[in-house]
């Protein structure tokens, strides 16, 4: 009901707006009683004010249209996650509960928004059945625990409430009771989804010793013992085409929309799509059949929609988005942005779609204020002319000396189409102060992004491809106070 109520709201709106100004269909009954409209839904005709049946078709699939586009907007986040799940199932055969350890430049090619610099372990956790314990090792690491909307439950290693000295936790689905004996210091974490995505991060320069750390990962049911776990700590196949984390095109977007809501509640916030949802053949209780007329619907709108998550990602319009005023780099994370999603007065709507179309997970960390702690991420998708950046080219980004960062710095490519990281026989796409990198005489370092090297520069070359474009994140472990204060100046990106 809710759905058609939308339906003659808008229809009425129509009407109201547009009536003003009738052609007469020339029947002789006059312009009040039967009138053509012209509108972006077409022309419009009515016969003593009621619409006919071909108007009330081209009204209903335009209805449709515009609910699917909205829609494929909303389910961003949830299908990054449920994307997530599937590149762990496909590349390494994982179940609930497995560890996956995702490193090098093949296996991260498959994520979204990341970065070779440093390795990831990621495993998925099906709440449906029971609560789990969740032992994280002590170590250098820091990472999150979050929901199938991509909401964190608790940060974990470094950056957690444990500081890196290790910590279990006990997952509880919605509506589930905490188990009568909990392990010692314990805590609790109450997912509003039962399935939820655990990700971290090595960030020990010794990888002998991440993944000693990784190992040391533990899950099982309430009761049992952390020893007697078989807990898996798998890796990608080694061969073969790897399942992207990318979200996917067409009538596949709607299937894995349907398999990430089948099983989870529909919350309070997400009625109203719910009912969008309902009459295009998805329904969180039932399995994905839409009809021939649905899949045509769904794929036209699946169109329009990753074209408007692109324009929402790329030409950002949301306030405050530029780091300084006198260069074109932009925060990634919109400022004020609550990775509850939700503020007073309303949802984040198009601060999570430009941030959940680019990458997948977030932490508290991502979003800290503290000088030394966390991450911290600056993006430029346009060079100072406001063109894209053309993997024909050449250009150079010259990092300062001096980086406000404690740990390091890193500069990244990825790919605009797939959002990827970019593809190049070198399978190099990075340059971080980690690295042995030429340095001139004030410190500071030039990289060049090209699909050629500078004499002397071979080692600061990231390559491009042509006929490909590409954007660049520039990430800051652990930024200063001169971060903060935008007292720091990181230089446009300049054509050779």
């Amino acid at each position: 009901m809710a759905l058609n109520r939308r339906g003659a709201f808008k229809l009425a709106t129509t009407l109201a707006l547009l009536s003003s100004k009738p052609t007469a269909a020339g029947t002789g009954q006059g312009a009040g009683t039967r009138a053509a409209v012209d509108t972006q839904a077409g022309a419009l005709e009515f016969e003593l004010g009621m619409p006919t049946a071909r108007t009330v078709d081209s009204l209903y699939q335009a209805l449709d249209h515009q609910s699917a586009v909205m829609s494929y907007l909303w389910a961003i986040p949830i299908v990054g996650m449920e994307s997530a799940r599937q590149m762990l199932v496909d590349n390494a055969g994982a179940r609930s509960g497995d560890f996956v350890r995702v490193s090098g430049y093949r296996d991260v090619s498959a994520m979204l928004g990341s970065n070779v610099t440093t390795p990831y372990v990621f495993a998925f956790f099906d709440l449906s059945r029971q609560p789990l314990v969740l032992h994280y090792p002590p170590g250098a690491t820091a990472g999150s625990l979050i929901d199938w909307w991509d909401r964190p439950l608790c940060d974990v290693g470094i950056t957690g409430p444990d500081a890196g000295r290790g910590a279990v936790f006990v997952l509880l689905g919605p509506g589930q009771q905490a188990p009568g004996e909990l392990p010692a210091g314990a805590q609790l974490l109450r997912s509003r989804t039962f399935k939820v995505l655990l990700f971290c991060r090595g960030l020990d320069a010794d990888l002998a010793q991440v993944e000693t750390v990784f190992s040391a990962l533990r899950v099982h049911p309430p009761g049992q013992q952390p020893a007697a776990a078989s807990t898996r700590l798998l890796r990608f196949k080694p061969e073969g085409e790897l399942t992207s984390m990318a979200h996917p095109q067409g009538l596949a977007y709607w299937q894995r929309l349907a398999n990430a809501l089948r099983g989870e509640p529909v919350e309070d916030r997400d009625r109203f799509f719910a009912a969008l949802l309902a009459p295009l053949g998805i329904k969180f209780d039932r399995p994905f059949a839409p009809d021939a007329r649905q899949q045509a619907v769904l794929e036209k709108a699946a169109i329009v929609g990753e074209a408007t998550a692109k324009a929402i990602a790329f030409r950002k319009r949301i306030p405050g988005m530029r780091y300084r005023p006198d260069t074109h780099w932009e925060y990634l994370i919109a400022p004020g942005f609550d990775n509850a999603q939700d503020v007073p007065g309303g949802t984040l709507f198009e601060e999570r779609t430009a941030f959940f179309y680019e990458v997948t997970g977030t932490s508290a960390a991502v979003l800290t204020r503290t000088p030394g702690v966390g991450a911290a991420y600056l993006a430029a998708y346009y060079d100072a002319k406001a063109a894209p950046f053309d993997g024909a080219r050449s250009y150079r980004l010259r990092v300062p000396a001096d980086v406000p960062a404690r740990l390091f710095w890193s500069a990244t490519l990825y790919d605009t189409q797939t959002r990827g990281l970019v593809q190049n026989a070198q399978q190099i796409v990075d340059r971080s102060s980690r690295q042995d990198l030429a340095k001139n005489a004030d410190g500071s370092v030039d990289i060049v992004l090209g699909p050629t090297p500078a004499p002397g520069l071979e080692k600061n070359w990231i390559p491009t491809t042509p006929g490909h474009s590409w954007y660049v994140y520039f990430r800051l472990f652990g930024p200063l106070a001169a971060y903060f204060d935008r007292s720091w100046v990181l230089p446009d990106i300049q054509a050779l």
